[in-house]
């Protein structure tokens, strides 16, 4: 490898050209390869060659399940988009794979943050300010030249959404993110080189599990009861349920990250996720 550049990861897998040239890939298959990762590009070895992808070519990347009988055969994979062609990649071990590619594009770059952008519903008198991104565990973190440190929760993200917007007089990709910071409900603009706000997109929506939620009839009572602003000591005879089987929904929604418990004796508030999954029902009714 050249100079600067550093090994990063090496994982036999598969992968499956779905997009060339903009166009369908027809009659796509999977195929069997070999996976190295550098700091400066992912490489697709098989036995008729290597493909070569510079990491700045790099637009977007997301965790995938299969979708469709063409894929049927690999349950969990990766969707890498560059210039006009988008593959599937399978590495064997995946989990470690993709935690090393989102670094490798997103680790200590340098965007501009709006924070908070939206605090409980109300937009923030704020500046855009220089911030150093770094990825943490399950965490993507923001080191604000202010001194302000931002921590967004994978696992508690809310609403996301990727636009234009103008930012220091020039028009630029924004990633908005809704997460939660202690009670409050807030969002964090993110700015960018298109491909860090894309590839940032991708791994923010990868680890927000609301939208695939399972809820049971009674679960999604109660997060609807406490969206619309009934007391979590008033919601047994809100919904019409007996306390203790209330309590026990209110385990399973703080587990499952979608409540988090503000102090014992059951006052919990919404988090991001829960909020959003809320909003998405009562816009669908």
């Amino acid at each position: 490898m050249s100079g600067g550049e550093q090994k990063l990861a090496d994982s036999p897998g598969k992968f499956m050209q779905v997009v060339a040239d903009g166009r369908k890939a027809g009659g796509a298959e999977w195929q069997t390869g070999r996976f190295l990762l550098s700091n400066k590009r992912l490489i697709i070895a098989t036995n008729e060659g290597k493909r070569t992808i510079p990491l700045s070519k790099l637009t977007s990347i997301k965790s995938r399940e299969n979708v469709n009988e063409a894929v049927a055969s690999v349950s969990n994979y990766l969707s890498i988009q560059f210039d006009q062609d988008v593959l599937l990649i399978s590495p064997k071990d995946q989990e470690s794979f993709e935690e090393k590619l989102y670094g490798a594009v997103l680790d200590q770059q340098v965007v501009l943050v709006k924070y908070p952008a939206v605090k409980g519903g109300v937009v923030q008198e704020v500046e855009w300010e220089k911030a150093r991104l770094k990825l943490g565990e399950e965490t993507v973190d923001l080191a604000i030249s202010s001194g302000t440190f931002v921590e967004i929760e994978l696992d508690d993200v809310g609403a996301v959404e990727t636009t234009e917007r103008t930012v220091l007089g020039e028009e630029r990709r924004v990633v908005e993110i809704e997460h939660s910071v202690e009670e409050a409900v807030v969002q964090t603009h993110i700015s960018g080189p298109t491909r860090v706000v894309g590839v940032l997109a991708g791994l923010v929506t990868s680890g927000r599990e609301a939208a695939d939620t399972d809820l049971t009839e009674e679960e999604f009572e109660v997060l609807m009861a406490l969206y619309s602003g009934v007391s979590p000591f008033k919601i047994p005879d809100f919904v019409g349920m007996d306390v203790e089987r209330v309590e026990e929904i209110f385990d399973d929604l703080v587990e499952s990250g979608l409540l988090e418990e503000v102090r014992t004796r059951r006052e919990i508030s919404l988090q991001a996720r829960g909020r959003n999954i809320a909003s998405e029902v009562m816009e669908n009714q």
